[in-house]
């Protein structure tokens, strides 16, 4: 459904983004993340046809973004950062001024009006001016237009900022509700909710593409060992240098709390059963013990400081591209 291929944007001797390939399926949820200024919001203009690419080709739903720019914007919906709101009018006023412009009259109109107030529960403010709304509210007008003709995909530059959890949380469950029948990429800096609503995620540092895989795969594969969490009732001073003497275990972190220690495994080692044993074995009260996952976060962190990849080929930036469908095969 989306194609970006070698997408190149310069600003005169500035390169915002360099070589920038991915693609898209029909009816899946794909996370675009980066750290401010890693080329996020150029992509997402080159793909509403905001602006040009300097080089490479990006397509929607089968459309060149450059040379067919009117049939792609008639096939998306988007959520800029900033909600493109008129203030001076009311949310039915503001939301019937965007159906026309985008194609509906009479009862599709009215029709896909309704629809939108109730999937963004908009229907307590729909008469009110949306210069009166809160932040909140106006993040949902902004994301009712971008649904309104119900187009096949959506571009959401981080459309959850300002609202409150419960409101965060319905608009996760509708992104969610989404997928299969609209195909969707959503800019975000808040990692869970990646984690939450996106099937794949795509890394971007410094204008290039790092990683392209979902958050499990890229957690497994910069894994390079287990890690246990061991919570202990009565533990004696020297469990630090008892622990670290098992075999398989590579190192032993203390914790903000004393009862709680942080255990690094070799890969691919279970240890729980002979660790559970230990600690039973020397009476010092076994209160929890529990696998820790590699985080969202802890990839984020990881690929955009520019640390070890992920085995790929490393780039000149130190970086290092891979990029794999959900069945961990290679995208051409």
């Amino acid at each position: 459904m989306i194609e970006v291929r070698d997408i190149t944007k310069r600003y005169g001797e500035l390169t915002a983004v360099q070589g920038v390939t991915f693609t898209v399926d029909k009816g899946e949820v794909l996370a675009f993340l980066g750290p401010n200024g890693a080329g996020k919001t150029t992509t997402m203009r080159i793909l509403t046809c905001f602006m040009p690419a300097t080089e490479g080709v990006a397509r929607v739903a089968g459309f060149d973004c450059f040379e067919q720019p009117l049939e792609v914007k008639r096939r998306i919906g988007y959520l800029p950062e900033t909600p493109p709101l008129y203030h001076e009018l009311t949310v039915v006023e503001y939301l019937t001024f965007v159906g026309r412009l985008k194609g509906l009259h009479a009862g599709a109109l009215r029709s896909a009006l309704d629809r939108a107030v109730e999937r963004l529960s908009l229907g307590d403010v729909r008469h009110r001016l949306i210069a009166n709304l809160s932040r909140g509210y106006r993040q949902r007008v902004g994301l009712a237009q971008a649904l309104l003709h119900d187009p096949p995909v959506l571009i959401l530059d981080e459309p959850t900022v300002g609202l409150d959890p419960k409101q965060i949380i319905e608009i996760r469950e509708l992104i969610k509700s989404l997928a299969g029948s609209h195909t969707v990429i959503l800019s975000t800096h808040i990692l869970p909710e990646a984690t939450a609503v996106c099937q794949r995620v795509v890394i971007i540092d410094g204008g290039r593409i790092v990683a392209v895989d979902s958050p499990e795969r890229l957690s497994a594969r910069l894994r390079r060992s287990e890690k246990l969490s061991v919570t202990v009732k009565s533990p004696p001073p020297d469990l630090v240098k008892r622990f670290r003497a098992l075999p398989g275990m590579l190192n032993v972190f203390d914790q903000t709390d004393p009862h709680v220690f942080l255990l690094e495994c070799e890969l691919g080692r279970d240890l729980r059963e002979e660790i559970a044993r230990f600690v039973v074995e020397q009476g010092w009260g076994l209160l929890e013990l529990k696998t820790v996952s590699m985080t969202l976060e802890d990839v984020f962190l990881h690929l955009t400081q520019h640390e070890e990849g992920l085995g790929g080929t490393a780039e000149a930036s130190g970086t290092v591209q891979v990029t794999t469908t959900l069945e961990g095969q290679p995208r051409p």
